[in-house]
């Protein structure tokens, strides 16, 4: 579903089984045809377009609440407000959730975001302590986000857009990288950090990094996430 709708799709549990749902048209559907083999359609209500909020609720991780900008509820202790935009990353995704446990569990210093989506963990850390941090992304749509939840959030970070796996990466004492096991693979050879935060990826995945090792592992809902110390 990433794959055919990468600006979203909604997820409900019905019993045991899960139904996945996306605002498409005619040619989203005959992919969704072609990928799945059958699919049900129906016309869409004429709120379709604010129906996805009620799906980002606040959400609590590493002592940072993370909430949405029509949700300002005082709340204890600190909290950052994302609005995701057409970017990946509302806070409430267990990867975002585990990797945030695992940045706060650590000393603050300089720290690279790599696939920072709508900023949420580049926010979360600077909050924390961190920095300078460098936020970097190939999806122009996801630093527009993140640049704007920066300055909502009265945060400064360093935006970029590149490739990670082939452009210069900057040092930092921590890189996060919540993107997939095969990318961390190939991503770990060609960073400078010290610590490094790795998820977006189940369970009984566990990355092999050259020049890493694991120290620590953090589970929820099935996916994991894991710290990793340079060699």
């Amino acid at each position: 579903m990433l794959t055919l709708f990468p600006e979203g799709f909604e997820e409900a549990e019905r019993g045991e089984q899960f139904e996945l749902s996306a605002y498409t048209d005619a040619a989203g559907q005959a992919r969704m045809n072609e990928t799945f083999g059958s699919v049900r359609s129906r016309e869409i209500p004429s709120d379709w377009d604010e129906r996805w909020k009620r799906f980002h609720r606040p959400v609590r991780a590493g002592g940072v609440w993370i909430v949405p900008p029509w949700d300002r509820e005082a709340r204890q202790g600190l909290a950052i407000v994302i609005d995701p935009g057409r970017a990946f990353g509302t806070g409430a995704h267990p990867t975002t959730r585990l990797s945030l446990e695992l940045l706060s569990s650590l000393e603050p210093g300089s720290l690279l975001d790599l696939g920072c989506g709508s900023g949420v963990l580049a926010i979360a850390a600077a909050k924390l302590g961190f920095g300078p941090i460098t936020a970097i992304d190939n999806d122009a749509h996801a630093l527009e986000a993140a640049g704007r939840n920066a300055a909502a959030n009265d945060v400064e970070l360093e935006l970029r857009r590149a490739d990670a796996l082939v452009e210069p990466l900057p040092h930092a004492l921590v890189a996060v990288a919540n993107i997939s096991e095969q990318l961390v693979a190939r991503l770990a050879t060609r960073l400078h950090c010290e610590l490094l935060v790795t998820s977006g990826y189940f369970e009984p995945h566990v990355p092999r990094l050259v020049g890493f090792r694991r120290t620590d592992r953090r589970t929820l809902e099935g996916w994991a996430a894991d710290l990793h110390a340079r060699q």
